[in-house]
C-alpha cells in the first residue's frame, strides 16, 4: 500500500511521527500523559480530551452534566458512556438528568 499522502512532523517536545491527517496531537506525547489511574485512564485519548476541554476532572464535576451534554463533546463517542455511566455508579453517582 503507497503511504505518500503521510507526512513525518515533530511535536513541540521533538518526538518525530508519522501523519496521514492535519491533526496536530502527537501520538507519543499523548501516550506519555495517558493516566495511570482514576476514571480517565478508561476512556480514548479523544474522549479524555473532550473531558478535560471543559475542565472535567473528577467524577463530582462529571455528575454535574447529563449524558446528553457529554455526548455532544467533540471526541465523545457513545463507546465511552457504558465506561463513564459504570465508574458513576461505583462511586454512588449518576449524571445529571
Amino acid at each position: 500500500m503507497e503511504r505518500s499522502n503521510r507526512t513525518i512532523r515533530t511535536c513541540k517536545r521533538g518526538h518525530q511521527y508519522e501523519r496521514s491527517s492535519d491533526c496536530p496531537i502527537c501520538p507519543i506525547c499523548e501516550r506519555e500523559r495517558k493516566p495511570d489511574q482514576e476514571f480517565m485512564s478508561l476512556l480514548s485519548a479523544p474522549a479524555r480530551r473532550a473531558l478535560e476541554n471543559i475542565g472535567i476532572t473528577s467524577l463530582d464535576e462529571l455528575a454535574t452534566y447529563s449524558e446528553k451534554e457529554i455526548l455532544k463533546l467533540h471526541g465523545m463517542g457513545p463507546a465511552s458512556m457504558p465506561k463513564l455511566r459504570s465508574v458513576l455508579h461505583e462511586a454512588g453517582l449518576s449524571f445529571k438528568l
